[in-house]
């Protein structure tokens, strides 16, 4: 039986991980400051620790019997929405770069066999909606939006050197915006499809909802599951460096609105008001994971239909306990 440690698994991503690698046969431990808020998480074990810390990530790396892990899939970040990445630069900078610091160092120390990081579409520059799509070596020359990105390009440079050095197989994903139920779906770090379908659910038909920004960022939504497919075939693959994992199905703010409206049933109006949007635009390729066999299967939509009951049902909970 394989044994993988997945860090973050508290948060969105990494608990779906958690679930994935438990039916895929794998013993599983999982770490983060926090156990998942929404479902018991299915680790064989979970452990709360905080992994700025470099004992801590001793700990959660270390196995009985001189045994080592098979694989580490590292996703704890400090993160969110455009909200929360555009006021929270220095606790971005500083969280992040210590908890990679430690878990790459400490894995590699450790004779981790596979280690997978989770970076982001944020290391790219700004985009046109018209321009041709970046390939993964397109991040050079490096010019990220904001410091979100320059940190996660900072910690691929620091994983793959490590690789290098020691022999740890590294692989590399840069996510796109990744939607899906059971995640974050209020309090400042939720990321445009979850605030959307919140705001939605909470406003009575033919209602106006406000909305940052003129409406026309073009981004690309990659739900949950065909996110989670992605970083499995990507750890088993031979693809080093940098692998863009994304659902090619890009649109605009007003248009990601109007697929949520049209889901939930409801004439909504917009007002676009000032407020942190990012770039104007992301394309990328997905040449090198679709080479491992992924595909996308859930189109914005489907993602979406399966997504805003979810979000309802929590918004219509929490309007009933008063919160």
């Amino acid at each position: 039986m394989k044994k993988a440690l997945v860090c973050g698994a508290g948060g969105f991503i990494a608990s779906h991980l958690v679930k994935r690698l438990k039916a895929d046969g794998y013993w599983v431990r999982g770490v983060d400051l926090k156990r998942p808020e929404y479902s018991p998480s299915p680790a064989d074990e979970f452990c709360l620790l905080d992994l700025r810390e470099e004992p801590n990530c001793h700990l959660a790396v270390s196995l009985a019997h001189n045994e080592k892990f098979d694989e580490v899939y590292q996703l704890a970040a400090d993160m969110g929405g455009m909200g929360f990445i555009s006021s929270a630069e220095c606790e971005i900078m500083r969280n992040s770069a210590l908890v990679n610091i430690n878990m790459t160092h400490v894995s590699s120390a450790l004779g981790v066999k596979r280690y997978f990081f989770s970076s982001s579409a944020c290391v790219y520059r700004n985009m046109q909606a018209e321009e041709s799509p970046l390939t993964e070596a397109d991040a050079y020359p490096a010019l990220p939006d904001n410091e979100y990105g320059w940190e996660k390009l900072y910690a691929e440079r620091m994983a793959m050197a490590y690789g290098r050095r020691t022999g740890m197989v590294v692989r590399l994903a840069r996510f796109q915006n990744t939607y899906g139920p059971e995640g974050t779906w209020q309090g400042g770090r939720e990321k445009a499809p979850a605030a959307l379908c919140r705001k939605i659910a909470a406003a009575p038909d033919g209602a106006t909802i406000e909305v940052w920004g003129d409406g026309k960022a073009m981004r690309a939504y990659t739900y949950i599951d065909d996110l989670v497919e992605g970083i499995v075939r990507l750890m088993q693959s031979d693809l080093e460096n940098g692998v863009n994992i994304g659902r090619p199905e890009y649109v605009s703010v007003d248009q990601l609105i109007a697929t949520i409206a049209d889901v939930a049933g409801k004439k909504i109006r917009l007002k676009h008001i000032p407020g942190p949007v990012g770039v104007d635009a992301r394309n990328f390729t997905n040449d090198r994971i679709r080479s491992t066999g992924w595909e996308s299967r859930f189109s914005l939509r489907d993602g979406i239909a399966r997504t805003y009951p979810w979000i309802k049902e929590q918004v219509e909970k929490a309007r009933r306990d008063g919160k």
